[in-house]
């Protein structure tokens, strides 16, 4: 008969099988010099779309690390422009310059060295130059530029929560393994990465969050789990968000 440490390690195996499964095989089997960074069709062509827009996305990030989390950023495009910006932060930027924070025009769908990027929410028309304003001002005055970590953060999604967070008008859920959203440095009490609600957050190691887009979320040592009565789903580490989806168009 097994013992329960046996049936318990047998769990663990099944589970990290599953999560290479589901996400395609050994992430660190590619090459991160060949992968594609080719558009998937998601966002529309500013050359037919006058109107200005905002759009949040997330994709598995490169190698071993998408076992457990994406990457997230924003791209925005203005009334009339003939591109996008991307705002985004990039760790081994560190490497050659004083700041992960890249701010550029580049396909705002473009694979993440081969993942397939998911819109999480978009806005466009009236006044959206007003909250693209809003989001370089504060791009620009990211407070953790000059610092980068994985794990609980500051990383890629600690920025992108922290743009989302001043654009509360977007109803932006970041997915659960968007690992570092819930890091607030120093602060203890913040409102909730969509900007609705409010989240208690101990360096991103533990806490809580309540809001409409989110629901409820629980992180354990930046790994979240939680619910969305709203939109019937739940939110586990590894797997993201299982159920309806929340994606805000308006």
């Amino acid at each position: 008969m097994l013992n329960n440490t046996t049936l318990l390690l047998l769990a663990v195996a099944a589970g990290v099988v599953a999560c290479w499964l589901l996400l395609g095989g050994a992430a660190g089997a590619r090459d991160w010099r060949t992968a594609s960074s080719e558009p998937v069709g998601i966002a529309p062509d500013p050359a037919v779309t006058p109107d200005p827009l905002i759009q949040v996305y997330a994709a598995r990030a490169w190698g071993w690390r998408g076992y457990f989390g994406v990457h997230t950023w924003i791209a925005v495009k203005r009334t009339n422009g003939a591109a996008y910006t991307v705002y985004e932060v990039i760790g081994w930027r560190l490497r050659s310059s004083d700041t992960a924070v890249a701010i550029r025009q580049r396909p705002p769908d473009a694979r993440w060295f081969g993942s397939v990027p998911v819109l999480l929410a978009e806005k466009r028309g009236n006044g959206i130059d007003a909250l693209i304003d809003r989001i370089d001002r504060v791009a620009r005055e990211y407070p953790y530029a000059g610092v980068y970590s994985a794990w609980p953060g500051p990383n890629s999604n600690t920025f992108t929560a922290y743009l989302t967070r001043v654009v509360p008008e977007l109803g932006a859920d970041l997915p659960p393994t968007a690992i570092g959203k819930d890091y607030l440095g120093d602060r203890f009490v913040a409102r909730a990465p969509s900007g609705r609600g409010f989240q208690l957050s101990l360096y991103g190691l533990l806490g809580v969050l309540a809001s409409g887009p989110e629901g409820i979320e629980v992180n354990l040592f930046g790994l979240s789990f939680g619910v969305d009565p709203l939109a019937p789903a739940i939110k586990l580490p590894f797997f993201g968000r299982l159920g309806a989806t929340s994606t805000t168009y308006r």
